[in-house]
C-alpha cells in the first residue's frame, strides 16, 4: 500500500511517499481502508520534531481519518467488514490503509461525506472540552475565538453558538472572518492591525470577553489577557503563531481571570467515558445542523506536502483534507 513516510524531521518537502507492508490484522483491531485524512497543526509539528509526543522513525504523519473496514479480528463483534467509520489516531492516516483498536472507531453518521467526517474527531473534540468541561461556557456569555477560520476556530464558533454564546470571531483576513460569519459569528474582529484588545473592548462596553478561546499563542496572548472580563476564561489551545508567549501573572490577578490549559488528548484518554458522552452530544449537534464540519480545501494523497503546507503557512480555512 501507499503511505507517506517521516524518516527525518524536517519540512513537508522531506517527507516521502512510499510502497510500504499493508498492516497485519491483530487482536482487538480492525483495518480500515482510508477514503479522507483530515490534518491539524500538530501533524506539521510532529512532523518537525516539534510535537510534545513524537513516534519513532520511520512513522507516517495523519492524526484522523474516515473511511471503510476492510477487515475485522475474530474477537471483535462491534463491527463488521463495510461499515463506514471515522477515528482520530495520533499518527498513521495519510495512507491507504491503518489498524485500529475497534474501540477507537465511531460510525461515520449516514448523511455525512467521508471528508468531513475525517475533520471531526480531532477539532471538535477539542473545541467542545474546552467550551464544554474546561470553561463551563454559559448561554450569554461572550466567547472570543481566535485564529476563528481554521480547523479548531471554526469548530469553536460553531459550539459557542451552539451553547448560546455570543461569539465574536478573530482572524487575520477578511476572507477568513467570511467564512467564521458564515459559520455564525455574531461580531467580526480583524486582529491583522493588531488592535485586538481595543476591538474587544469596543463590542463588549469595555467589559472584555467571559471566555477567550485561543489556539494561536504569541504575541496576541498578552491582548488576549488585557481584554478578558472579570472572572473571565482564557483557554490556551495552542501556538499555532509560533512563539509561545509568556504569563502575565499580574493581570491574572488584575482581571480575577483563569488561564486554563486544554490538552484533549489527555483528557481523551484518562477520561474516555466522558469523551464519548460529549461525541454522543456531538453527532446529536450534527444530525440536528447545529454544526457544519466545513472543509476548506481537498488535496490528492500525492498532493501531501501542499496539504501540510497550507497549515504550515496558516493559509487554511476550515478543515484541510486529504482524499486517499
Amino acid at each position: 500500500m501507499k503511505a507517506v513516510l517521516c524518516e527525518a524531521f524536517g519540512p513537508a518537502e522531506t517527507l516521502v511517499l512510499a510502497e510500504v507492508d499493508s498492516p497485519a490484522l491483530k487482536a482487538g483491531h480492525v483495518i480500515v481502508d482510508i477514503q479522507s485524512c483530515a490534518l491539524n497543526f500538530p501533524d506539521v509539528l510532529m512532523v518537525e520534531g516539534k510535537y510534545q509526543s513524537l513516534p519513532p522513525f520511520p512513522f507516517t504523519p495523519g492524526g484522523e481519518f474516515a473511511g471503510k473496514i476492510s477487515q475485522v479480528a475474530p474477537d471483535v463483534t462491534q463491527w463488521q467488514v463495510g461499515d463506514d467509520v471515522f477515528a482520530a489516531c495520533g499518527h498513521g492516516a495519510l495512507a491507504e490503509q491503518i489498524s485500529v483498536p475497534a474501540g477507537a472507531l465511531r460510525a461515520k453518521p449516514s448523511g455525512m461525506s467521508f471528508a468531513k467526517a475525517s475533520g471531526i474527531s480531532t477539532t471538535y473534540g477539542t473545541s467542545y472540552y474546552a467550551l464544554k468541561q474546561r470553561a463551563d461556557l454559559q448561554p450569554g456569555e461572550t466567547l472570543l475565538v481566535l485564529g476563528a477560520a481554521g480547523g479548531v476556530g471554526l469548530a469553536a464558533v460553531e459550539l459557542g453558538k451552539a451553547m448560546g454564546a455570543r461569539v465574536i470571531a478573530a482572524a487575520s483576513s477578511p476572507e477568513k472572518l467570511e467564512v467564521a460569519r458564515q459559520a455564525g459569528a455574531d461580531d467580526l474582529i480583524d486582529y491583522s492591525d493588531g488592535e485586538l484588545k481595543e476591538k474587544v473592548k469596543a463590542l463588549t462596553n469595555g467589559q472584555g470577553a467571559d471566555v477567550i478561546y485561543d489556539p494561536v499563542g504569541g504575541p496576541l496572548f498578552d491582548q488576549c489577557m488585557r481584554c478578558i472580563n472579570w472572572n473571565g476564561r482564557v483557554l490556551v489551545v495552542g501556538f499555532v503563531g509560533g512563539d509561545i508567549p509568556k504569563v502575565p501573572t499580574n493581570l491574572a490577578l488584575l482581571k480575577n481571570c483563569q488561564i486554563v490549559g486544554v490538552f484533549y488528548g489527555a483528557f481523551s484518554g484518562r477520561f474516555p467515558a466522558d469523551n464519548e458522552q460529549n461525541f454522543a452530544e456531538l453527532i446529536d449537534m450534527f444530525a440536528a445542523g447545529k454544526l457544519q464540519a466545513i472543509v476548506g480545501a481537498e488535496y490528492p494523497l500525492s498532493d501531501y506536502v501542499e496539504a501540510l503546507n497550507c497549515l504550515s503557512q496558516r493559509r487554511a480555512v476550515g478543515k484541510i483534507v486529504v482524499n486517499v
